[in-house]
C-alpha cells in the first residue's frame, strides 16, 4: 500500500503548498482521492502516470477538495484517453462537471461516468475481487464523506519445500493457493496447511478530510493500518473548530487511539501557521504513531 500526498493544505492554493489531493495505490489500483487545484501539476512531478487513474473519490463539493477536476478531466481528454473514468461524489458532481464542458465544447472522448452520493449511513461504493471502498460519513459544513479503501484476503501462497518433497504437478498450483487440499495418485490426502501459507493480513486505509471530530466513525474505522485525519488547527484554535466544522491535531489523535489504528497522519493545515511541526507534537501528546502529510511526501505501509 503505497500512499502520495500531492496536496494537503487548506483554503487557497500557495506557492509552496497545494489543496487537498491524494493518490492510493493499493492491490495494483491506483485512486485518485479528491482533486483541488494544481492535482494535474502534482501528479506529474509525482511521475504518477495518468492513464492508470480509472477511480476519481470527491470527499465534497468545496473548491479546495474538487476544482482541479475539470482541469485534469480535459487533459485526460488531450492525451487521448479512451478507456472510460469513474467518478464519486456528492450529488450534483455531475452537474457542475458537465455544464463546464458544455460551456467550453469540450466533451470528452472517453466515458464518464459518474456515482453521485447521498446516503448519510456507510455504504459500498466500489468493490472488485481485490479491494472494496466505502464511505464514511463525515461532519462537515456541507455532506461529506470520507473512504475506507480495504484489501480482501489474497490467495495462500505456496510451500515450494513441501510441494516438491511429495511431488506434487503444477497443475494443482492454483487449487492449492485457492485453499483446497490435494490427492496424491495413491489416495493420500495431504491438507492445504501443509502445503501452503497464509497470505498476508488484508490492509486497509481510512481517509477522513474533512471534518468536525466525530467520534461516531471509530468503530467503522477500528483497526486500521493508516488513517489520515484533517488537523485544520491546533489546540490553541480550537474555539474554531465548532464554528468551521474542522478538527484540531489532538481531535484527530484522540479518533486513532479510540479507533487503536496503526498509524495516523494529518493533514489539511490552516495555513495561518509557519510550520507544521506543533501539529505533530500535540498529536503525540494524545496518540504515539503520528506522521505528516506534506506535499509531494510518499508513505509506504
Amino acid at each position: 500500500m503505497k500512499l502520495h500526498i500531492l496536496g494537503c493544505y487548506a483554503a487557497t492554493p500557495r506557492t509552496l503548498t497545494n489543496p487537498t489531493s491524494q493518490i492510493l495505490e493499493i492491490k495494483n489500483h491506483m485512486f485518485l482521492i479528491d482533486c483541488g487545484e494544481g492535482t494535474q501539476v502534482q501528479l506529474r512531478k509525482s511521475k504518477v502516470k495518468f492513464s492508470r487513474i480509472n477511480h476519481i473519490f470527491i470527499s465534497h463539493l468545496h473548491g479546495d477538495h474538487f476544482f482541479g477536476l475539470p482541469g485534469l478531466i480535459s487533459t485526460f481528454r488531450l492525451l487521448g484517453r479512451d478507456k472510460e473514468m469513474h467518478i464519486y461524489g456528492p450529488k450534483g458532481i455531475k452537474e457542475a462537471i458537465t455544464l463546464l464542458l458544455k460551456l467550453g465544447d469540450s466533451w470528452t472522448n472517453y466515458l464518464l461516468i459518474f456515482h453521485e452520493l447521498t446516503s448519510k449511513e456507510s455504504e459500498i461504493i466500489y468493490e472488485d475481487d481485490k479491494v472494496s471502498v466505502e464511505t464514511i460519513p463525515l461532519d462537515h459544513r456541507v455532506y461529506t464523506n470520507g473512504f475506507l479503501f480495504k484489501e480482501k484476503l489474497g490467495e495462500r501462497k505456496l510451500n515450494i519445500d513441501a510441494v516438491e518433497e511429495y511431488k506434487i504437478d503444477r497443475s494443482s498450483y492454483q487449487n492449492i493457493k485457492n485453499g483446497k487440499d490435494v490427492r496424491l495418485d495413491n489416495g493420500q490426502v495431504i491438507s492445504n496447511a501443509e502445503l501452503s501459507f497464509d497470505p498476508p493480513r488484508p490492509k486497509a486505509y481510512a481517509y477522513c478530510s474533512d471534518t468536525a471530530y466525530k467520534p461516531e466513525i471509530i468503530p467503522q474505522i477500528k483497526d486500521v493500518d493508516v488513517l489520515y485525519h484533517e488537523s485544520t488547527f491546533l489546540d490553541s484554535e480550537v474555539h474554531l473548530s465548532s464554528k468551521t466544522k474542522h478538527a484540531t491535531a489532538k481531535e484527530a489523535a484522540a479518533i486513532a487511539k479510540e479507533a487503536e489504528v496503526g498509524t495516523l497522519i494529518l493533514g489539511h493545515y490552516s495555513t495561518r501557521y509557519k510550520s507544521i511541526e506543533p501539529f505533530k507534537e500535540e498529536a503525540q501528546t494524545v496518540f504515539g504513531k503520528v506522521e505528516l502529510a506534506d506535499d509531494g511526501k510518499v508513505f509506504e505501509f
